[in-house]
């Protein structure tokens, strides 16, 4: 009964949604103020129209200059701030349903980063509009070898025979994108680099450790240095507290920090501070267990909490005050990196432990800019960074002739104040318009979870991992 609830309220959502969603006809965004933010400063341009044809911008015009008497369906702005829609660069996707928890915030693209094989169909769907949701970009199977961080959902290579075969075969499936972590062997970690590079796939992940003996890393060096790692290509690096743990050797030293951070710099690689991931791992031991039953935990996916408990049950017990200090570091160093010129994407590790899909990408925004970044570099972050990063400058990431149709309307300026974000008018998601009422619908959908799809997403991918389902009690 609950699935045939789940599929009868999507069809919902869809029916609901504004007639040129659906039937293909033009779209003309009349007067409107456009924030762009893909210079040093963020520039507020009034007064203008958008002409918006497919999933594509065909023309931006002053609004008097607007022709409305054609055929495109006409949107009267009313003065309202259009500015990029938001990317989210570390997300986990357990089922489609999630997806309109980040339309509903403005998040129109979003990066997987444990990929299943329903993420691959999920993308054709999205594209074909068969599936409402963001643009969806994903990584392959997290690739990684037995050690303290391995998980059940990894795929598990140590030998370079191992990684070249399980880089071949996730190439073979389809995808494009590589995740690597933190306990991959060297000769693992060398050869998954030398496959991507020979498939042309991209890599992106915690930066591997090796294998971690004893002493490491506060008595001796880690297996694999950090810096070997800067000048292998990472489209980015995740995880700020990784950067400190194994860059720093868990070290709180800004002096060390400072270096790491130009040196990081320098080497050109983009960096996912990802605060949110850490941040709400504190506000769990700070409440004893209680914030993870605020408002919004009922978009978390029940499989994922269900299998999460034994992690609550540590975070609601674990000490506050070395955790806080920690934290208090970890926005410096995202402050550091900033200052040292490193570029900064923006992504909330949304889908684990108890971060939200949609608002989270929010709540990580605002941690930038406690960290101290100001609200046009955070604003960028989750902008045109994030299609710097993925090399799409010239397609995402800006309202501009010629890009993608991923837009939001604002009653706001963000730059003076990112509570602008908590109160989105409406989406344009490649194209396709959804005001309020839309996004609302799709907020109400994404809480009605379907378990068994669910289940039947991670059988697929344990097993094609070599994985006994059962393990995990499915």
């Amino acid at each position: 009964m609950r699935t045939i609830l789940s599929s009868l309220t999507a069809l919902l959502a869809v029916l609901a949604l504004p007639a040129n969603a659906q039937d293909g006809k033009a779209l003309l965004l009349n007067d409107v103020q456009i924030l762009h933010l893909e210079e040093e400063g963020a520039r507020l341009v009034p007064g203008m129209s958008i002409l918006i044809e497919g999933d594509t911008i065909v023309s931006i015009l002053p609004a008097e200059k607007a022709h409305k008497g054609g055929s495109a369906r006409v949107i009267e702005g009313s003065g309202r701030i259009v500015m990029p829609g938001l990317f989210d660069m570390h997300v986990h996707v357990w089922d489609q349903q999630s997806l309109g928890a980040y339309l509903a915030t403005g998040v129109t693209t979003i990066r997987n980063a444990s990929g299943m094989p329903f993420h691959l169909r999920l993308i054709h769907e999205i594209e074909r509009g068969t599936v409402i949701g963001p643009r969806l970009i994903t990584a392959g199977p997290i690739l990684n070898s037995p050690g303290p961080n391995q998980q059940i959902n990894h795929q598990m290579v140590i030998t370079a025979d191992e990684a070249q075969e399980a880089v071949r075969k996730q190439h073979e499936s389809g995808y494009r994108r590589l995740k690597v972590y933190s306990n991959l062997t060297r000769e693992a970690y060398e050869a998954v680099l030398q496959e991507a590079r020979r498939l042309g796939m991209t890599v992106m992940g915690h930066t591997p450790e090796g294998v971690r003996e004893p002493g490491m890393p506060y008595k001796r060096p880690f297996n694999i240095g950090f810096q070997e790692i800067l000048d292998d290509g990472f489209i980015t690096i995740e995880h700020v507290e990784s950067i400190v743990w194994h860059g720093l050797r868990d070290e709180y030293n800004e002096a060390a920090g400072r270096k790491l951070a130009h040196k990081i710099a320098a080497a050109g690689v983009p960096v996912d501070p990802t605060l949110l991931a850490f941040y709400n791992l504190l506000r769990v031991a700070e409440t004893r267990g209680e914030y993870l039953r605020r408002p919004g935990t009922e978009l978390l996916n029940p499989l994922l909490v269900a299998q999460s408990q034994a992690e609550y049950e540590r975070w609601a017990n674990e000490e506050v005050e070395r955790n806080r200090y920690a934290f208090e570091f970890y926005k410096r160093m995202v402050k550091m990196l900033s200052e040292e010129g490193v570029l900064l994407v923006a992504g909330s590790d949304a889908g684990i432990f108890t971060n939200i899909p949609g608002i989270s990408l929010i709540e990580e925004l605002e941690l930038l800019e406690e960290a101290g970044l100001d609200r046009v570099e955070v604003l960028r972050a989750a902008t045109i960074n994030s299609a710097i990063a993925l090399g799409e400058q010239d397609q995402v990431g800006r309202v501009a002739k010629g890009y993608r149709a991923d837009l939001l309307l604002l009653e706001r300026d963000p730059t003076q104040s990112l509570v602008a974000l908590r109160s989105v008018s409406a989406v344009v998601a490649g194209g396709r318009w959804l005001d309020r009422t839309a996004l609302d619908d799709q907020l109400a959908a994404a809480s009605q979870h379907n378990i068994t799809r669910t289940q039947r997403n991670l059988v697929e991918a344990l097993t094609e991992q070599g994985v006994d389902p059962e393990i995990l009690g499915l």
